[in-house]
């Protein structure tokens, strides 16, 4: 398949979906943005070594089983490719499931077991190649101290370089982290859409997509936090609007407006249908955003929707009304899908029906 025919499938897709409305009332889903073409519109290194390894993956499969990738091509759902490769199994969706098109089911797909691992699926290959670099190297200076008999500030630096090595493979399997969340039921409720510290919450006169006044809070991920990012209420996507930016330090004011941004505006699926935006915003050291979603998807409050790679920033903006409850503050830390960061009332509910 050529691009030009893929590009004209996804435009006849995005077409579609921007013309689908579930119900009177309800906002149109918007075509995706351009600019979204795969799940980590920032690119990178390890995403071009994981899409060279797929390009051997595939050789090999097409060569030595045949058999197994005519069983997959007969269990593929979808009516199109949204890859510009070759589509033999699950794993060539990766980068692409953001597209619609071709897919699996669930019972079809031989790889969930990597999303029931404690760690984000799409850092796997980060944690592998980092990982297997920094403990390999602690391992192999370790046995060059211990088989030479090093001894004196040859030893002293080699021991220095093991602890060194040890320390960065921990804490980019801690930074990859995926642990298990349990959600708090509450058609009211407001889940924070991220782990880390509440750093601003801002009054906003009037927001666009939520047309009306709104209440931006923003929270700071550090190195050390959980980076998967959640769905704050029971939603449907309408648009995803990516910007590239700045890497700014995250804690700083301007970084949620000059920084490279991925804004996702979603439409809760109980009445009254409030609007949101969770603002996925890089930092000094993270670089790449992920989001896997497309408009059109539906998920419930605290179903993951991305994360940030290497710390960052999260700025959800909230509709404000009348009996809303900010029930978190400035310097409180948080996680994402547990912690509640507001309430709406009832009243609230009944008044706008």
């Amino acid at each position: 398949m050529t691009q030009q025919d893929l590009d004209a499938q996804q435009l006849a897709a995005s077409s579609e979906a921007a013309a689908t409305e579930t119900s009177p009332g309800r906002l149109p889903l918007q075509p995706m943005d351009p600019q979204l073409t795969d799940i980590q519109p920032g690119g990178g290194v390890i995403i071009r070594l994981e899409q060279a390894w797929g390009g051997i993956r595939r050789s090999y499969l097409k060569i030595f089983r045949r058999g197994y990738v005519q069983r997959m091509a007969e269990l593929r759902q979808g009516d199109f490719n949204p890859c510009p490769h070759e589509v033999l199994d699950p794993r060539d969706l990766k980068f692409h499931q953001n597209q619609g098109g071709w897919h699996w089911k669930l019972e079809d797909d031989p790889f969930t077991w990597r999303d029931r691992l404690p760690f984000a699926r799409v850092g796997l290959a980060e944690l592998l190649l980092v990982c297997s670099m920094s403990f390999g190297g602690a391992a192999i200076l370790t046995w060059l101290v211990l088989s030479m008999n090093w001894q004196g500030p040859a030893a002293n630096l080699t021991w220095t370089a093991v602890v060194g090595l040890s320390v960065v493979g921990i804490l980019v399997a801690w930074f990859f982290r995926n642990p298990r969340r349990v959600v708090p039921q509450g058609d009211n409720l407001v889940i924070s859409p991220a782990d880390g510290k509440v750093v601003t919450i801002t009054e906003i006169e009037h927001d666009e997509f939520i047309d009306g006044p709104a209440v931006e809070i923003g929270v700071f991920l550090s190195i050390f936090s959980v980076h998967i990012n959640r769905m704050p209420i029971s939603s449907r996507v309408i648009e995803l609007r990516y910007k590239p930016g700045k890497c700014l330090n995250a804690l700083r004011p301007e970084s949620a407006r000059e920084n490279e941004q991925l804004a996702l505006h979603i439409e809760g699926n109980n009445f009254p249908h409030r609007r949101m935006i969770v603002r996925q915003i890089t930092g000094a050291i993270a670089r790449r955003i992920v989001c896997w979603l497309k408009p059109g998807d539906e998920l419930a409050a605290g179903e993951q929707l991305g994360m940030i790679k290497f710390g960052s920033r999260t700025d959800l903006v909230l509709p404000r009304e009348e009996g809303l409850e900010i029930r978190t503050s400035i310097g409180e830390m948080i996680h994402s899908g547990t912690s509640i960061l507001a309430e709406y009332s009832d009243k609230s509910n009944n008044d706008q029906k």
